[in-house]
């Protein structure tokens, strides 16, 4: 007598469920990658069911949930499922370990062209410039201090100092919630323990990297977006273009979130 398979066993893995919510999207993995900035060999080693990639046990339940919301499964019982064939739920990192995990293997940089372009134009104009404008004034015989009138003796330099430009301070809430909408603001606030931040500017500059301390705040602003990679996510407080962000992420948790001038919503 035969006996059927268990629930268990007929379900499919976490990776070919994932693999499979995509195909049924129509969606390639490109554009997985695209829209969770999951890079595409951790998307492809994922639905092979190959977590070595993610860089931990941690990396690899944020991973799951992510591309989960990303075809329309649900997050939870994925992961649920991925403690399971793992051993079980793993044990908080520590925020300085993802720190310093996060940072491995950066994403490689295009070279900026167009900056060194410009910049090769504007020495050539400021040479040639330069050329005939001394040129001319060897030819009008006067020097050219001679057109500048000359200091009077009595004139004196004012006693007082200049009064020095004061740094500017760190912008509190409120100037968080009259933040300009031709921008993005974001402040975050480690509330609960450590949480680290990194940041990019619409053109993929890395313009923040660093772990904050709790109690303390980093406020960032860009033209058009900020992409934000948050470690210890649910230990953190988070206004987005002077209004608050209700439900960031879980503690010890990763969450990749992106900003625009219209927002928020969670990215």
């Amino acid at each position: 007598m035969s006996i059927g398979n268990s629930p268990e066993e007929d379900r499919p893995s976490v990776g070919r469920a994932l693999q499979q919510a995509r195909i049924d999207a129509r969606m390639s993995v490109d554009e997985i990658s695209a829209s969770t900035r999951v890079r595409v060999p951790i998307v492809n080693a994922i639905e092979q069911d190959d977590y070595s990639r993610c860089g931990g046990d941690v990396y690899a339940r944020g991973h799951i949930r992510t591309l989960a919301r990303a075809v329309g499964l649900d997050g939870d019982a994925l992961v649920e499922q991925f403690d399971e064939e793992h051993g079980g739920r793993p044990a908080p990192t520590a925020p300085g370990t993802l720190f310093e995990a996060e940072r491995i293997r950066p994403e490689p940089r295009r070279p900026n062209w167009t900056a060194a372009m410009v910049a090769a134009i504007v020495i050539v104009v400021g040479f040639v410039g330069f050329t005939l404008f001394s040129g001319g004034d060897s030819e009008s015989g006067k020097p050219v201090a001679e057109d500048t009138p000359s200091q009077s003796p009595t004139a004196k330099p004012s006693d007082k100092p200049s009064p020095s430009r004061p740094a500017d301070p760190e912008p509190s809430d409120s100037a968080i919630a009259g933040a300009p909408a031709d921008k993005v603001t974001v402040r975050v606030t480690a509330e609960q323990g450590k949480s680290w931040v990194s940041a990019k500017d619409h053109n993929g500059r890395l313009i923040h990297d660093g772990v904050l301390k709790e109690g303390e705040s980093k406020t960032l602003t860009d033209d058009k977006r900020l992409d934000l990679v948050l470690g210890n996510a649910g230990g953190v407080k988070l206004f987005v273009n002077g209004k608050e962000v209700e439900h960031v992420g879980e503690v010890g948790q990763v969450q990749r979130l992106s900003y625009t001038r219209g927002d928020p919503e969670a990215g």
